[in-house]
């Protein structure tokens, strides 16, 4: 049930390629809380997606950005304040891409030209985004930024090889970049430590189906879904969360407090038993 939350607010949300995306999601739900959105996202993921379809229904326009480059990001954030008519309150990165995952390499073999591409795109485009828009004084006083990371920031997953990486670099940057934009212009920063999420990339990683149903044996919530994760940032972008900065969020059913969980015991020793 809506809320009103986003009531008057307007926003960029980047990543969203078909209905699978959390990033979708937040679209849907930051528009049934009376958001108006940018929609964003790279050319080729635009062809490869179905996002036109997300915009027609929320009556949101396109402007296509490849978020490593500063100048197209320029152009979407100016882009942006003039279709709304003024300066934004909230940011979703929520983008990723390994091109070692994609080509199966693990993490003895990484190309390292790909991995620079990892970060590139996984990351340092957080830190573009923020810095174009300090830049152009595109954020309102009190406005949200968030992006989406995982914990394999903190731990080490197999075949997750150079994301990790990123996601560690991406959480680095909320906290830097949180504490510059909070003292600038009361603006906050935050990621989101998603659960496996069944998503176009998530199920593009080797083992992920093993790697989806372990975590939720371990969680005592169970996974947290994509719809959850949407209204978890949909509260981060409201007024409710004000004082809310440069935190890594758990959003993950209680995986990461769990040193090992009932269910996976059970699953254990009935496989030792056979």
């Amino acid at each position: 049930m809506p809320y009103n939350l986003l009531a008057g607010k307007v926003g960029i949300i980047s990543g969203a390629l078909n209905d699978k995306s959390i990033a979708w999601k937040v679209a849907q739900k930051a528009h049934a809380e009376g958001a108006r959105i940018v929609l964003t996202n790279a050319p080729l993921a635009m062809r490869m997606g179905e996002i036109r379809a997300l915009a027609a229904e929320i009556d949101a326009p396109i402007i296509p950005a490849d978020a490593t480059s500063v100048e197209e990001l320029e152009k979407l954030f100016g882009d942006a304040q003039s279709h709304f008519g003024g300066k934004l309150d909230f940011v979703l990165h929520s983008i990723g891409m390994s091109a070692n995952i994609r080509k199966g390499k693990n993490y003895g073999e990484l190309d390292y030209k790909f991995f620079q591409q990892t970060l590139d795109v996984s990351a340092l485009s957080f830190h573009k985004m923020m810095a174009v828009a300090e830049r152009q004084d595109a954020l309102n006083e009190w406005a949200s930024i968030v992006a989406l990371s995982y914990i394999a920031a903190q731990r080490a997953f197999l075949d997750y090889t150079d994301m990790a990486q990123a996601k560690a670099m991406l959480e680095s940057i909320a906290r830097s970049y949180g504490q510059r934009l909070g003292h600038l212009k009361k603006v906050r920063v935050n990621t989101i430590s998603q659960s496996p999420t069944k998503t176009t990339a998530g199920t593009g990683i080797g083992g992920f189906d093993a790697f989806y149903e372990y975590a939720n044996k371990m969680a005592p919530l169970g996974n947290a879904p994509a719809e959850a994760c949407a209204d978890y940032c949909v509260s981060l972008f409201s007024d409710l969360t004000r004082f809310v900065t440069m935190q890594n969020l758990m959003h993950d059913g209680g995986f990461s407090s769990v040193g090992i969980s009932e269910a996976l015991v059970e699953a254990m020793t009935k496989s030792a038993a056979q």
